[in-house]
């Protein structure tokens, strides 16, 4: 349901009346506030297409993956915007995010956790999968999450930054059932 919900939205932002509605049966856990993450990536390639979403748990689920999904199409600032013509080509994922926990840095579990640090008013996040996915190790996960802060990678070490991890159970277009990261 999520998946089509994101996909609908971004089909009604390009202005396609058959774009969907809002689900009107949903179950209750999808109107639950979560924080989400919405990427989307060319089918042929799995290039990132576009990227947003928000850790904290402020809206219901499947508002917060509408909103995400539309954003990633249109206000990724490191892309264009999606066109209605790439749209068919585009594969849709969504994080959903635990909630976020404060750790110290040797808390961190590479392929278990997310991170988001947050110091001297910057903040930076990554997706439990990046990490995972790049083959880092615990310190170049903190440091890689810290430049995307647009901090030092070392930064992580100053007593004053702030290390939260939270779990994800990502999902994408054309797969089975939703895994969370091992």
């Amino acid at each position: 349901m999520l998946l089509q919900a994101a996909r609908a939205a971004i089909a009604e932002w390009l202005g396609d009346a058959d774009g969907g509605a809002l689900l009107a049966d949903a179950p209750a856990e999808l109107l639950e506030p979560r924080g989400v993450f919405v990427s989307l990536k060319r089918r042929r390639d799995a290039a990132l297409r576009g990227c947003i979403g928000r850790a904290e748990a402020c809206d219901p689920l499947l508002a917060a993956v509408r909103r995400a999904a539309v954003a990633a199409a249109s206000a990724d600032p490191r892309f264009r915007p999606v066109t209605r013509d790439e749209l068919p080509s585009l594969a849709v994922q969504i994080s959903v995010l635990g909630p976020l926990i404060v750790v110290r840095p040797e808390e961190v579990e590479v392929g278990r956790h997310g991170l988001l640090v947050r110091h001297r008013g910057c903040q930076g996040l990554l997706l439990p999968q990046v990490a995972a996915r790049e083959g880092w190790d615990r310190e170049r996960f903190l440091g890689q999450t810290c430049r995307k802060a647009g901090l030092p990678a070392g930064a992580w070490r100053d007593p004053d930054c702030r290390i939260e991890v939270f779990t994800a159970l990502s999902f994408e277009d054309g797969e089975g059932r939703p895994q969370a990261p091992a």
